[in-house]
């Protein structure tokens, strides 16, 4: 009788808990005026900054799901992000298991957010084609010192 080694590592139960180093996010007109045109919203609050005002934003509101662009430090650049990315290179596809937001503030264009992200789950399943790894993540997005979002994502492996 064989038993099959786990997905879940020593290495990868280890990173539970640990918040990772912090991403800078820069919201700007334009990147939210890109994303909600992407995304299909047609509100003008996130295309016309007078029409946001009149409607009581201080300037053009972040759409739902766009929380910035990352800053680009090219002298500070890796190949890094969230704990857990490459930690199971023997399953090759991903599958966005779910994403749900939680906004405590408006984010305005202007705003510097600062993001830590950290694994809060690992499970393994076993699906029709084989192992899967299932991750939970949570994100928690800064403005200074108030939080003002929190992304929980669940990311599958197989």
């Amino acid at each position: 009788m064989t038993t099959e080694e786990s997905l879940i590592t020593d290495e990868m139960r280890a990173q539970i808990g640990k918040e990772s180093p912090p991403t800078i996010l820069e919201v700007d007109k334009t990147g939210i005026r890109m994303f909600a045109r992407a995304v299909g919203y047609t509100d003008l609050i996130f295309y016309d900054e007078a029409y946001a005002k009149e409607q009581g934003y201080k300037t053009l509101p972040a759409p739902p799901g766009f929380l910035g662009t990352p800053q680009y430090r090219p002298r500070d650049a890796s190949e890094g992000g969230p704990p857990v990315r490459s930690l199971n290179p023997r399953l090759r596809r991903v599958l966005n298991g779910g994403t749900e937001y939680e906004y405590l503030d408006t984010i305005y264009a202007g705003d510097v957010l600062t993001a830590t992200t950290k694994i809060v789950d690992l499970q393994e399943r076993q699906g029709s084609i084989g192992k899967m790894l299932i991750t939970v993540r949570e994100t928690t997005y800064k403005r200074g010192d108030q939080v003002v979002a929190k992304m929980r994502g669940t990311t599958i492996n197989y």
